[in-house]
């Protein structure tokens, strides 16, 4: 494989971006390689500088669930620029949006639309403290929301901690008032509780987490911590950048009998724009200003493109409910084909998945729910993986704790090349 071209305009970002990129994943550092630059891509396939075309299985890290160059979201951008960019003013395709996202999701009386993953749950984190008058929220071992101070926190030693800073340049004081939780721990969640329950505004949870690799929370436990919270007074937070639209297209609110109190979405509802948007009941919502006393603004939030491309992404995904079908028959078959063929070759490995979305763990764990679970997973042996993926054609997340995506553009016939491709990998 012939990476000469990427190589080269690779060394010259180093020279004026940090690290060569924008977001540290793509830097490709624990895979030891530099990575592809990719210069274009088309329904299921990218291609790079170099000309190497590979299946794609990343996706963008989820947003492309239809695909590249999607041909409705390609148009419906077309036509919004002929008319506009940016007017940081009300327009109709924001409500078309809204109106839209309101009317097809559950528990989405009023949503507000940001820029981004990470601005979703950080307003959804304020807004639920300016909702309860509270301070502390309480946020999983393991669950990833966003570069914001109050989510960079490291567990420490014990059932629940009050955390240290997980990045340097944020103070202790920026996360003074967030607490640890085990994922999947009941007994974890009810001793917080219990200890701080006076004080706690709001819990966040990935309910198909996507960042230790995929891990779907359990009912017994999604059950108890919506009890908890509303026992406590506390906001249930579903944090669904990943998996809305994703794993069902009303997302994992569809796989518990569970009602959150604010929803967080990004990623699949911008069609492969930057876009976020959080929503939920109206007594909730109506705190926000500028008919409530909580404050968020966003000069290019609700831009018109982002809402066009946004808006024609999920109206042909509610439009076509075969799609989730299919996207679970392809998800089964290459799960199954991959456990088969590392049981015949002796490859210590398990497979977690959640409709179009999994995660490769390379463990003797039966299953992973948790992330002291993941973390026992051979992460040179995933390397090792991913650098032969990467030569045959194949393009997954380079991580061990990140997700394989599906989008509807695959085929059986992608399908087939994986697992073929997998059957060669001299582990």
């Amino acid at each position: 494989m012939n990476l000469e071209k990427s190589n080269q305009i690779f060394k010259e970002s180093e020279k004026y971006i940090p690290g060569g990129v924008n977001s540290p994943v793509r830097a490709l550092k624990d895979m030891g390689i530099t990575p592809p630059v990719i210069k274009s891509g088309n329904g299921a396939t990218i291609t790079d500088e170099d000309g190497n075309t590979y299946i794609d299985f990343i996706g963008a890290w989820g947003p492309m669930i239809l695909g590249h160059n999607d041909e409705d979201i390609v148009n419906s951008i077309k036509t919004c620029c002929s008319e506009s960019i940016a007017f940081g003013a009300p327009t109709n395709l924001e409500l078309k949006l809204a109106k839209h996202l309101c009317e097809t999701l559950d528990n989405i009386d009023l949503i507000r639309m940001v820029n981004s993953g990470t601005e979703a749950t950080m307003s959804a984190v304020k807004l639920a403290r300016g909702y309860t008058g509270k301070n502390k929220i309480i946020k999983f071992a393991g669950c990833y929301h966003g570069h914001f101070d109050g989510f960079l926190v490291s567990a420490g030693s014990g059932v629940m901690t009050e955390g240290i800073p997980g990045s340097a340049g944020v103070p202790q004081e920026s996360i003074k008032n967030t607490l640890i939780a085990n994922y999947n721990s009941i007994e974890s969640i009810t001793e917080i509780f219990k200890k701080y329950g006076h004080d706690i505004a709001g819990v966040i949870i990935e309910p198909v987490a996507g960042n230790m690799g995929v891990i779907k929370a359990s009912n017994e436990f999604m059950k108890k911590l919506e009890s908890l919270c509303r026992e406590y007074g506390a906001l249930l937070i579903f944090d669904e950048v990943m998996c809305g639209f994703r794993v069902a297209y009303k997302g994992a609110q569809t796989l518990f009998d569970v009602t959150p109190d604010i929803v967080c979405y990004a990623k699949i509802m911008g069609g492969g724009l930057p876009c976020g948007a959080y929503g939920g009941k109206r007594e909730i919502m109506e705190k926000l200003s500028p008919v409530g006393p909580v404050y968020q603004a966003g000069t290019m939030s609700g831009n018109p493109v982002v809402m066009a491309a946004g808006l024609s992404a999920v109206t042909k995904l509610y439009n076509h409910p075969e799609y989730y079908t299919h996207l679970e028959r392809l998800g089964s078959k290459l799960e199954n084909g991959m456990l088969k063929i590392a049981k015949e070759k002796g490859i210590p490995m398990t497979i977690n998945r959640c409709g179009a979305m999994m995660t490769i763990f390379f463990t003797d764990i039966a299953q992973v729910t948790n992330y002291d679970d993941a973390k026992t997973c051979d992460t040179k042996l995933f390397s090792k993986l991913y650098l032969h993926l990467l030569k045959n054609g194949i393009y997954i997340a380079p991580s061990q704790f990140e997700a394989l995506f599906l989008s509807v553009k695959h085929t059986d016939e992608h399908i087939d090349k994986f697992l073929d491709v997998f059957k060669n990998f001299e582990f």
